[in-house]
């Protein structure tokens, strides 16, 4: 999604009358403008469709988060209406990729890089490090860090 269609979606959301979906999308405007201000640049400007997407992920990370907490404290109506939200963002975002789609992309490009954890210069540390960068790289937005580094420790273990 592009910053320009992020400012039309705020107006079908206000046309439909869809509150939670404004609410989440006047938010990430926000932080859109803010994103914008932290680096330098001026508020009306607009964001590449890779920072908006760092700033929709990070919102949605966010709800997580906040959902975990909640749940943990009991407070289940703040945990419905932040579901909510998420699944608002969620629909922003580009498909996630499986556990196991995940596990295929490490060992190709494990194989491709010639990292491999049987060896000894490609075992430890630094090969393992060196594999999560460029996976990071490669599958941002599409697939959850923490699940992608799961990965890469049971093929480093």
């Amino acid at each position: 999604m592009t910053h320009q269609e992020l400012k039309e979606a705020v107006k079908t959301a206000m046309k439909e009358r869809a509150q939670v979906k404004l609410t989440v999308l006047r938010g990430l405007m926000s932080s859109a403008t803010n994103e914008l201000v932290a680096k330098g640049r001026k508020p009306d400007e607009m964001l590449s469709e890779e920072e908006l997407l760092s700033v929709t992920t990070r919102a949605a990370k966010q709800r997580k988060d906040s959902i975990e907490q909640f749940s943990k404290g009991g407070r289940d109506d703040l945990v419905a209406s932040e579901k909510e939200e998420l699944a608002v963002l969620e629909s922003l975002l580009p498909p996630q990729m499986s556990v196991e789609e995940i596990e295929a992309a490490v060992k190709a490009k494990a194989a491709e890089m010639g990292v491999d954890p049987s060896t000894p210069l490609g075992a430890g540390k630094s090969g393992a490090n060196k594999l999560m960068g460029v996976l990071m790289k490669e599958l941002k937005g599409r697939a959850d860090g923490t699940l992608v580094k799961a990965a890469v420790d049971r093929i480093f273990s």
